[in-house]
């Protein structure tokens, strides 16, 4: 089975995990200092709350160091699309399978800062790429509609591709 398209989608991050652990760091730090300042005036419920935000402060980084492992999968045959999650520790997914002959390739708002991919097939939509940034979706769609129209060709060869910049 010859596979037209394997894309992994996954978020990037700015943020290294050895930049979250100087963040970290440099927020015990900073608690720590204001720590000892509120102890020695007598406000004691203060490093309680300190403590708080440290606690608050590694949740947030650790939520979005587990976030940036998840992916989005899709793969497109001649006789399938199939869109996955996948995740660290876990079997992959599925969130989205359809026949390739029948399956639309939506971009709304190409152009524009909001563009939007998702695959149609009758009353069903999945929106695709979202952790991408709209330039990179545009490009994707294009793949993708290039990916579709040469499996559909495959397995039906009177397919036609349609014209550049029209979708499905």
């Amino acid at each position: 089975m010859t596979l037209y398209m394997d894309a992994q989608i996954a978020p990037s991050r700015s943020l290294s995990p050895r930049g979250a652990r100087i963040v970290l760091g440099f927020t015990i730090a900073a608690n720590l200092i204001v720590c000892a300042l509120m102890l020695a005036l007598h406000a004691w419920p203060v490093p309680f709350f300190l403590g708080l935000d440290v606690l608050l402060v590694w949740l947030a980084l650790r939520a979005n160091m587990r976030s940036a492992l998840n992916a989005e999968r899709v793969q497109i045959t001649a006789e399938a699309i199939t869109v996955s999650q996948e995740r660290p520790g876990k079997p992959p997914r599925p969130v989205w399978a359809s026949q390739t002959a029948f399956t639309r390739v939506l971009v709304e708002a190409r152009g524009e800062p909001e563009v939007r991919v998702s695959l149609q097939l009758r009353a069903r939509r999945r929106v695709l790429a979202a952790a991408m940034s709209p330039q990179e979706r545009e490009d994707f769609a294009t793949a993708l509609e290039e990916a579709i129209w040469a499996a559909r060709r495959e397995r039906y060869p009177s397919f036609e591709t349609p014209l550049r910049g029209s979708s499905g």
